[in-house]
């Protein structure tokens, strides 16, 4: 068998990824210190949050379809292409004096629907660039270029926005016509050609969902994610304003979102062997429960050091619970239908990040830092709970046992 990093498609696509996800790293960390410095709102940095994390709940479901039939290339082309127009109009919005919270706002907006076409194309495409037994190794291989382009981001982002608000986007622009051009050499077919007649778009999107709710163990690995994905979406800008009333600057912020992403990075590399020594009841139980523990502990941190290593052992854990759900949906799903049914469950487990968004915003208004933790805790508590007395999680077979439904 070729070894990984000899498949040209997919160090192709890997390598344009990194790019870019450098440059939303560099974005994303500079877009809540943007809003923060113009109008000091933790509620509008969190509508802005909002708007860039609501494509996961409007565009997921009917984009799954669309992408099972649509050119699979051309989707992750053009997704890198409006990414960099929609990131490119801020500087000069900056430079002007015209920027505007609402033109952020559509901004992230756009960036979001593009994150969630680009990623769906690009989950259904990987089983047909990598051969099955290296699936689980090349997911891995993915996590750590998202776990390292967010380790390298926030410093950089945090030092960018310090020399010029309209850097960190201006950069983070630049690397998706990068990653764009990239794709402009891939050779392989990213899609099995369809069975049959395509049915409508609504009956496709239905498919995908009744899928999702047939398999006990899938619809229960979703609902976990949906929860943790909303604790964390939530976290990052509770963590934000935490470490600004600690008196962290601007690059002190960018620090401690690179340590919390050291962390993942360091995960993703561990969970390219670790995922073959843990059962996948071990994984979704007993990562829910480090979660469960570390939470609360960003109550006692002192500093922006304390909070990012907080981050850190949290965010380590990660990569190795996304490695072994995703190495199962891809050896489960049909890949014909891989698509309609990540796009199901995107709907459900990304689409909780506005709510998650306007939710700390919220908080933060009313409660202040502690009692957004103590919520956020409290919510991370009964979902390890949850996991530990789930009946579909307690029978999870191995992912050796694990086969096409």
């Amino acid at each position: 068998m070729t070894p990984l990093w000899r498949n040209r498609d997919f160090t192709l696509l890997w390598s344009g990824q990194v790019i870019s996800s450098l440059g939303a790293a560099i974005s994303s960390t500079a877009t809540p210190l943007l809003v923060l410095a113009t109008t000091g709102s933790p509620l509008d940095a969190g509508l802005v949050g909002a708007a860039g994390t609501l494509p996961h709940l409007i565009a997921n479901l009917p984009a799954g379809p669309l992408i099972d039939r649509w050119n699979r290339s051309l989707v992750l082309l053009i997704s890198e292409i409006v990414a960099a127009v929609a990131l490119l109009s801020v500087p000069p919005a900056i430079w002007f004096g015209v920027f505007t919270i609402a033109q952020l706002c559509v901004v992230a907006f756009v960036q979001g629907l593009c994150f969630v076409f680009f990623g769906l194309a690009q989950d259904a495409a990987l089983p047909m660039v990598v051969p099955s037994a290296q699936l689980a190794t090349a997911i891995a291989a993915n996590e750590a270029r998202s776990r390292g382009a967010t380790l390298a981001g926030p410093p950089i982002g945090g030092f960018l926005f310090g020399l010029d608000r309209a850097a960190p986007f201006l950069v983070d622009g630049i690397s998706y016509l990068i990653a764009a051009a990239g794709l402009l050499f891939l050779r392989r077919d990213l899609q099995k050609p369809p069975e049959g007649p395509a049915e409508p778009l609504w009956r496709s999107a239905i498919t995908g969902i009744r899928y999702v709710w047939r398999q006990p163990l899938i619809r229960v690995s979703m609902l976990l994610i949906a929860v943790s994905n909303l604790v964390f979406q939530a976290l990052i800008l509770v963590i934000v304003v935490l470490a600004g009333d600690r008196g962290a600057t601007s690059s002190d912020i960018g620090v401690m979102l690179g340590l919390y992403s050291a962390g993942g990075l360091l995960g993703a590399v561990a969970a390219s062997r670790l995922h073959r020594h843990f059962s996948f009841r071990t994984v979704l139980i007993g990562i829910n429960w480090v979660w469960a523990v570390l939470l609360p502990l960003n109550l006692l941190a002192t500093n922006h050091l304390q909070i990012g290593l907080i981050g850190a052992l949290s965010a380590f854990v990660g990569p190795l619970w996304n490695v072994v759900i995703m190495t199962y949906a891809g050896v489960v799903v049909p890949n014909e239908l891989l698509g309609r049914v990540m796009s199901a469950a995107g709907t459900l487990t990304w689409g909780v990040m506005p709510i998650a968004s306007l939710a700390a915003g919220l908080m933060l208004t009313w409660t202040g830092t502690t009692g957004s933790l103590w919520a956020l805790s409290a919510i991370m508590l009964a979902a390890a709970i949850a996991a530990t007395l789930s009946p579909a999680v307690r029978r999870a077979p191995t992912l050796d046992e694990a086969v096409p439904v």
